[in-house]
Parts: C-alpha cells; sequence; structure tokens
C-alpha cells in the first residue's frame, strides 16, 4: 500500500488522469491522418503521451523504493492560487503592472522566509522585463497600467 502512496505513482496517475481528461473533451475533434492532420489529431497524441509516461512512472515507481508523499502545505498552495487569482481579476481592470504586483506580494507570502527588499526587487525586474517583452517588443494591445499607458 505504501507504494501505491507514494510521490512517483501519484505522480503517475495525474498523468494518465489528464490523459484520460484530454482524451475525453477531444474526441469529438476530427482526428485526420499524420499528412493532413485534423484539429483533434495533436491532442489525441498528446493525451497518448501523457497516458504513456504515467504508465512508465507507475511502474517505475512500484518497482523502487517509494518515497513517502508529505502532507500538504495549505498556506503556499492557497496564497499562490489567490495571488493567480488576483492577477486574473486586476489584469483587465487596473493593468499590468497593478496585477503583477498583487501577484508578486502575495505569492511571495507563501514562502517561509520574506525579504521585502527581494520582493520589491522581484517587482521591479519582472516589470521592467514583462513591459519590454510583452508591450514593446511583442506591440501587445494590453494596458500597463489601465488609463495612464
Amino acid at each position: 500500500m505504501g507504494k501505491l502512496l507514494s510521490k512517483d505513482f501519484l505522480s503517475g496517475v495525474m498523468f494518465i488522469a489528464f490523459g484520460l481528461i484530454a482524451l475525453y473533451f477531444g474526441q469529438k475533434l476530427a482526428l485526420g491522418t499524420p499528412v493532413r492532420m485534423g484539429p483533434g489529431y495533436v491532442p489525441r497524441m498528446l493525451s497518448f503521451i501523457l497516458i504513456g509516461l504515467g504508465l512508465v512512472i507507475c511502474i517505475v515507481a512500484v518497482a523502487t523504493s517509494p518515497e513517502p508523499t508529505e502532507k500538504p502545505r495549505w498556506k503556499p498552495i492557497g496564497l499562490v492560487t489567490l495571488g493567480v487569482v488576483c492577477f486574473g481579476l486586476l489584469f483587465e481592470r487596473a493593468g499590468l503592472l497593478p496585477a503583477m504586483i498583487a501577484l508578486i506580494f502575495i505569492a511571495s507570502n507563501a514562502g517561509e522566509e520574506f525579504d521585502l527588499k527581494e520582493v520589491i526587487g522581484n517587482m521591479v525586474a519582472l516589470a521592467i522585463l514583462c513591459t519590454l517583452v510583452f508591450k514593446v517588443g511583442l506591440g501587445m494591445n494590453i494596458s500597463i497600467v489601465k488609463g495612464i499607458w
């Protein structure tokens, strides 16, 4: 029973589950042929790859000594999820910069060590990088700060 609750085995099960879910949702897409691929060809092949990898991971996990699964740490899971939700809600309403600041600040509180100087440094570096990549480089029509730029 211990091998079936190991990290590797559960990871393999997760791969298999994602592959089966993708197969289910993509079943109505036309498959086509390798020469004339339909919209369902690549998703179906990727689903089979996920399922195959999951099976290999599960078999290796059962054949080797298991590494026990640790209890979930709810603080990091909750704060990172909250940060992503805040980013999604703020992006359209306030712009990229405020959304990114909220995401970085909230997600940074999920770790054991919180250093405000490092967090501010991350905010500045990512703000510059994202602005250069998405607004300047790719020319995307996004607001950096809503109503200003």
